[in-house]
């Protein structure tokens, strides 16, 4: 199965309001924001929509509020994954329910599984959805690493299982990945800074925080990339490294929606135990996307 969910994904934020509430209204402003502005597909309840703190009630009302905002424009990923492998299946059943078009589920956090607790974990989720699972595997939050053999293993057996989210700069792994998966199986990186890196060794697109605020530029990397224009590439990536190291200068999503505060798309409020960041912080931040900027709008 074929995820189709195209090159630039991105993992959406979730607005709060001045009482820590979700911000639906701010939610289908931002769907509506990045589906029109370089986003193919849009993750939400990931871990950059701030997923630890959310309840699963106000998940399926941020898929419902995303669903009602796309339109076609992009496709809905819905982050479905926990540490409770019960947990993990009956939210990608309410998200297979709800319309979402794929889910994302990481690696089981904390618990630290064995290679066989992933295959038993992930066998569960694809055998009780139909729609296209993303697996993430993320090392550094979640204490575990997920074997070139888990993955070759879960993709071939399971037709849903239908892609990769590797968060992990290891590209000998890449390539292990990309020989022993099938040819309709999906990986993508899960750094925007590793993006340009990976996709010389086959990586289809990204899942991205700062497509946010770059999504038209980064999906001008891939093209230029894609349609042979490797210089071309290098130079966009090369101009948007500084702001893919800044954008994770604190805790994510805390720089991210700081910076979409201050371009007056959403506002900046989040659930501790994460806090803004300093004035300081925001004056080191804004600096460089504006540099950013400058220098992509000098470049394309």
């Amino acid at each position: 199965m074929r995820l189709n969910a195209g090159e630039v994904i991105t993992a959406m934020v979730t607005p709060m309001t001045s009482n820590m509430d979700v911000d639906y209204k701010k939610v289908e402003e931002l769907v509506e924001y990045l589906s029109t502005n370089g986003s193919d597909s849009i993750v939400i309840t990931g871990t950059t929509g701030e997923s630890p703190t959310l309840t699963h009630d106000e998940e399926i009302e941020i898929l419902k509020a995303a669903k009602k905002a796309v339109k076609n424009n992009a496709k809905i990923i819905m982050g479905t994954g926990s540490n409770c492998t019960k947990t993990a299946v009956e939210m990608s059943k309410l998200a297979e329910e709800g319309g979402a078009d794929a889910v994302l589920c990481v690696v089981p956090y904390y618990n630290k599984p064995s290679q066989k607790g992933m295959i038993a974990h992930y066998s569960a989720i694809a055998e009780a959805v139909s729609i296209p699972i993303i697996m993430y595997n993320i090392p550094s939050r979640t204490g575990v690493n997920m074997s070139v053999e888990t993955v070759k293993y879960l993709a071939n057996k399971y037709k849903n299982i239908a892609a990769l989210k590797q968060s992990f700069g290891d590209m000998d792994t890449i390539t292990e990945l990309n020989i022993n998966t099938p040819d309709d199986f999906t990986i993508l990186s899960g750094d925007d800074s590793l993006t340009l890196p990976m996709m010389s060794l086959g990586v289809h697109g990204v899942i991205s925080v700062a497509s946010h605020i770059f999504g038209n530029e980064l999906k001008t990397m891939i093209k230029e990339f894609k349609s042979g224009n490797i210089e071309k590439a290098r130079q966009i990536h090369n101009a948007l490294y500084p702001s893919f190291r800044k954008l994770f200068m604190a805790p994510n999503p805390t720089p991210v929606k700081a910076v979409l505060a201050n371009m007056g798309i959403i506002d900046e409020y989040l659930r501790e135990p994460l806090v803004p960041l300093t004035n300081e912080e925001k004056t080191e931040l804004f600096s460089t996307i504006q540099s950013t900027r400058a220098n992509l709008d000098a470049l394309l």
